[in-house]
């Protein structure tokens, strides 16, 4: 039997200020700085991007210093999405449950195995992190694709510099959009449908201008820009802020996020084993990430 690839652990907050690590955290004046640090490879999301990236938010929630979360990139761009095919991919790799009960994946085989890890890695931990009850920004910059706009959809505001582009391309797939499917609510049902009907891209100014983003400023004053706003949201009380983001994601919530989301995601898996079974085993209907590049949708 082959043995499995040997992957890092997680990282605990205690680990999170290392240059190397795929998450880094710092923490000033208030606002805790949350940056994906995987430039080589666009920050695809991998499992310890994402169970790092949940020990930075406990940890900024936990420290009563902090009232502003940034979620942020290095390199050039926010992120390119989830992790199909760099050689740090972790697939097959368990790790502890953290936003769902439900059985280890790595122990099962086809449409089990991918519900119970998409279960948990990805509409799972955007569930959880979208009910932080202290208010996150985005500070988008370059790509945004795919589950890219999974992590910028669960903040409260969307920054992002003019060169940002997004997408959501996987119908080229066969899959009807990412597994937090948001598309309606953050794009309006028409914008929706044309970009995952189409697969292109499109710029921040149309973000801007369909409601999907608070701001758009040029590249050198993105950081600034976010500053400013994060440091307005410090003066005001704690409480009142949870208490305010509680009130919008409940009507949200009433408005049919939830259980559309829930629909959408059985959809999604109908998709994947339907592409396993007419390819033999391949749950992404033969794109990969090089593929998907050439096809211009990253």
């Amino acid at each position: 039997m082959t043995s499995p690839p040997q992957i890092p652990a997680p990282l605990t907050g205690a680990e999170l200020t290392a240059d190397s690590t795929p998450v880094a955290y710092e923490v000033v004046d208030g606002v805790a700085y949350v940056t994906l640090n995987r430039p080589d490879y666009r920050n695809a999301q991998n499992s310890v991007m994402t169970y790092s990236l949940d020990a930075a938010f406990v940890k900024a929630v936990d420290d009563r210093g902090v009232s502003v979360i940034v979620l942020r990139a290095h390199g050039k761009h926010f992120s390119a999405g989830h992790d199909i095919g760099t050689p740090e991919r972790d697939f097959h790799v368990e790790y502890p449950n953290t936003a769902t009960i439900y059985w280890d994946h790595t122990d099962r085989t086809g449409g089990d195995q991918r519900l119970a890890r998409e279960m948990e890695v990805y509409v799972g931990m955007c569930r959880r992190w979208r009910d932080i009850p202290k208010p996150m920004i985005a500070q988008v910059h370059g790509a945004c694709i795919a589950g890219g706009l999974m992590l910028a959809w669960i903040c409260d505001f969307i920054v992002a510099s003019d060169d940002a582009f997004f997408s959501d391309p996987v119908a080229r797939m066969g899959i009807p959009g990412v597994e937090y499917f948001a598309h309606a609510f953050v794009l309006g049902p028409r914008r929706a449908k044309e970009i995952l009907f189409t697969g292109r891209r499109f710029t921040a100014a149309e973000a801007l201008d369909w409601g999907m983003v608070n701001h758009v400023v040029p590249r050198d004053e993105l950081s600034t820009k976010v500053a400013e706003i994060a440091a307005s949201i410090t003066e005001m009380p704690p409480l009142g802020l949870a208490l305010c983001k509680k009130a919008v994601n409940i009507c949200e919530d009433q408005m049919g996020l939830r259980n559309s989301m829930d629909s959408v995601f059985g959809w999604h898996h109908f998709a994947h084993s339907a592409n396993a079974e007419a390819s033999g085993g391949d749950a992404l209907g033969g794109m990969d990430a090089r593929s998907m590049k050439a096809s211009g949708a990253s």
